[in-house]
């Protein structure tokens, strides 16, 4: 995964000149009062500031639709452009005018990279760590303020410090940005999917992955282009073929997935059953038991992916680095909860070696067994993804690993001529099934009545037809040999469809409530709320002016936020993206509240400059852990691929706009309400806001992109209590 983590920390440079720059404004705009004297022109002053807020939304506008049609890199490149065009204006800048012109040519560039890079790093991660890269652009943007601040608190030191060089030294780090961009960065792999470039996509994925076989992803990419369809999710029992008992009766056969193990003669098939999968009953219910009638009936239904429900088994995704695991587990998994590392590392490489030789065998099964014999982790099962598909043997499908814990299958559509339904299937633990024990089959002589698992299985409409699948030998080769665009211009229309509106109002909701807790504002105006709050008092007996102080403070809180993101990137993954923020929204309330009332009680000058800094410090921390990074990341997550540009310009352009309000309107509510006042808005905000997190956010974590989308159309049909 190394190519997926270096592209992603590329991509994120963008971040940190956007951070970069928020830190250099909030400190420039101090020198540029003086020498304009806008002293008494808060508006004047705000203007400036959100000068670059203003171009960014307007950028942002144009910037998801551009993007589908051009490509993410291109943008990207552009965006690097501005950041240096707009650095030289603001090193020259003779008047208040040109100032603004350049600060409007930042915003451009901040907004495409600030609107782009999430999507980019989303669509080039593997499932399991797309969390993590995505935490990337919050501590690139963290590391670009505390350098910026640090380039500030040093020429605020010399005798007459130039806001001009300190705008027109972005120039340097975009150059270097603008090289990268233009000769390291591959394009987006889901896009040239949906451009019908392949062969393409094939060897970005390839060099992404670090690996040659990538037919199941390729699959999975071409699948994410199909919006709109129904949905449906089923529930299946996989086994040897020699298992299904009497007990499965009303199992029909032409229904079977079968899967083929690494030995002649042994296979396992999947068959429909009812009432065995906790995410079967969640889609039929709706909600589980304790469950809130106010909750949204989406976050139960991604919830009964990861959660351990009472009574109902381990709902947990079983997440596994390598690509090709079908439902891959130890079969005494609990009494070797920790695997040593070098075991792991000899599956993987196990595993490699199985994809590296299908590409020479078309006719490889599709299961071959891993392990190390009787040391070291058990016998486990991992799938080969360069298999053999042919829908002339009636009932036999093929069965691809897609990440996370997922496996795209295929069957014939009974009702529609040539169509096929593609099937995201789940491993869940539940009634029948071996506790810890999910595939343990040492060979097809005996088994018992726990060797098999109980699946889930979002259905849908494959964008492949049967006929493309029989004129090649395998799925890959079918991908491979399709043309041009396989979907269809996606209009507004496609953003009324009930998975892509619910998504919508996720995506809004949470952009907005990220705003209005005031964070950017409060960055904006870091050293001048922090001087108001007597930071120079810490200083003074250093010799250390208030406004060097305040930008020594404030490049301290920049560096404290960065083991806060690293925590974030660990975390990410492992707790989830729900967790993190119901977790860390209480603490940011917490933080606002102690800001009031040391705005309100008179405490002394010392001890309310220190409270008011050390809360500030625990705001930003834990915003940087949670509220910062997630909306962004949710946002790129939760859109079919189809929509996506178009979606995340609307959230981006939500985005924009609070922001404009937040930093142009602090100035004046410092002014009129005063500190106590504006943090008394923002500590309401972050109450609705965890409200909104419990009630409608749904967790992603671990999830394709494609199987995201596919719970929304699900979800979006559902009603608490409805059968």
């Amino acid at each position: 995964m190394d190519g997926a983590v270096l592209v992603a920390l590329t991509a994120a440079i963008g971040n940190l000149l956007q951070g970069w720059d928020n830190a250099t404004i909030a400190g420039a705009v101090l020198y540029i009062k003086k020498e304009f004297n806008l002293q008494s022109q808060a508006g004047i002053e705000g203007l400036i500031v959100a000068m670059s807020l203003i171009g960014a939304t307007v950028i942002t506008t144009f910037s998801g639709p551009v993007s589908d049609m051009f490509g993410r890199r291109p943008m990207l490149i552009i965006s690097s452009v501005l950041y240096f065009v707009s650095g030289l204006v603001m090193l020259w800048s003779p008047s208040i005018n040109v100032l603004l012109l350049a600060r409007l040519l930042d915003g451009f560039g901040i907004g495409l990279s600030v609107t782009l890079v999430p999507v980019y790093i989303s669509e080039t991660a593997p499932p399991e760590i797309r969390g993590r890269l995505n935490t990337f652009p919050q501590f690139t943007g963290s590391v670009g303020m505390f350098l910026s601040y640090c380039m500030v608190f040093s020429m605020s030191l010399t005798v007459s410090p130039s806001w001009r060089l300190m705008l027109g030294v972005l120039s340097i780090p975009s150059l270097a940005y603008f090289f990268l961009a233009l000769f390291y960065l591959p394009e987006s792999p889901r896009w040239l999917v949906s451009k019908g470039r392949m062969k393409e996509a094939k060897k970005v994925l390839q060099r992404l992955r670090g690996r040659d076989d990538v037919s199941g992803e390729m699959a999975l990419l071409m699948e994410g282009l199909g919006t709109g369809g129904e949905v449906s999710i089923e529930e299946y029992i996989i086994s040897p073929d020699d298992e299904l008992d009497d007990n499965h009766e009303h199992a029909v056969d032409k229904d079977r997935i079968k899967l083929y193990g690494a030995e002649e003669g042994q296979s396992w098939i999947a068959k429909p059953v009812t009432g065995q999968s906790t995410l079967g009953l969640v889609s039929r219910h709706g909600s589980v038991a304790n469950q809130s009638a106010l909750m949204d009936p989406m976050v139960t239904l991604f919830g009964s992916v990861h959660e351990k429900l009472p009574e109902m088994g381990s709902m947990r995704s079983m997440l596994f680095t390598n690509f090709g695991s079908m439902f891959n587990i130890s079969e005494n998994q609990v009494k070797h909860e920790n695997w040593d590392e070098e075991s792991q590392r000899d599956g993987d490489k196990h595993s490699d070696a199985s994809g590296a030789e299908s590409d020479d065998n078309v006719r490889s099964p599709l299961l071959s067994r891993q392990g190390s014999g009787t040391e070291g982790p058990p016998t486990s099962l991992s799938m080969r993804q360069g298999s053999n598909y042919n829908t002339a043997n009636a009932g036999e499908h093929a069965s691809m690993g897609i990440g996370g814990g997922w496996q795209l299958a295929y069957r014939k559509d009974e009702k529609k001529e040539g169509a096929l339904k593609r099937i995201y299937l789940h491993q869940e633990a539940g009634v029948g099934s071996r506790r810890g024990s999910i595939m343990s089959l040492p060979g097809c002589d005996a088994h018992g009545e726990g060797d098999t698992i109980h699946a889930a299985a979002l259905v849908s409409q494959s964008v492949l037809r049967t006929e493309s699948i029989l004129a090649q030998q395998t799925i890959e080769e079918a991908v491979e040999k399709q043309t041009g665009p396989i979907t269809k211009a996606i209009g507004w229309r496609a953003l009324f469809e009930p998975g892509v509106k619910h998504a919508l109002i996720v995506g809004v909701g949470i952009q907005i409530l990220q705003q209005f807790s005031g964070i950017n504002g409060v960055l904006y105006y870091t050293p001048q709320i922090l001087e108001q709050a007597g930071v120079g008092v810490l200083l003074s007996n250093l010799g250390i002016g208030s406004e060097s102080a305040s930008f020594l403070i404030s490049g301290l809180t920049t560096l404290l936020m960065l083991p806060s993101i690293g925590i974030a990137m660990r975390l990410m993954d492992i707790a989830g993206r729900r967790l993190l923020l119901l977790t860390t929204l209480p603490v940011l309330l917490l933080s606002l509240i102690v800001l009031v009332l040391g705005n309100v009680i008179n405490m002394g000058e010392v001890t309310h400059a220190v409270i008011s800094t050390i809360s500030v410090v625990v705001y930003f921390c834990c915003f940087v852990t949670g509220f910062g990074p997630i909306p962004n990341i949710l946002c790129s997550e939760i859109f079919p691929t189809s929509v996506r540009g178009i979606c995340i310009a609307i959230c981006a352009l939500t985005f924009w706009i609070g922001d404009i309000i937040v930093t142009y309107s602090l100035p004046v509510m410092l002014n009129t309400i005063g500190l106590a006042g504006v943090f008394g808005i923002y500590a309401v905000v972050c109450a609705i806001a965890w409200v909104f997190v419990f009630l409608k956010v749904p967790e992603t974590k671990g999830m394709p992109l494609e199987v995201i989308t596919e719970f929304f159309a699900v979800g979006a049909n559902k009603q608490p209590g409805k059968e």
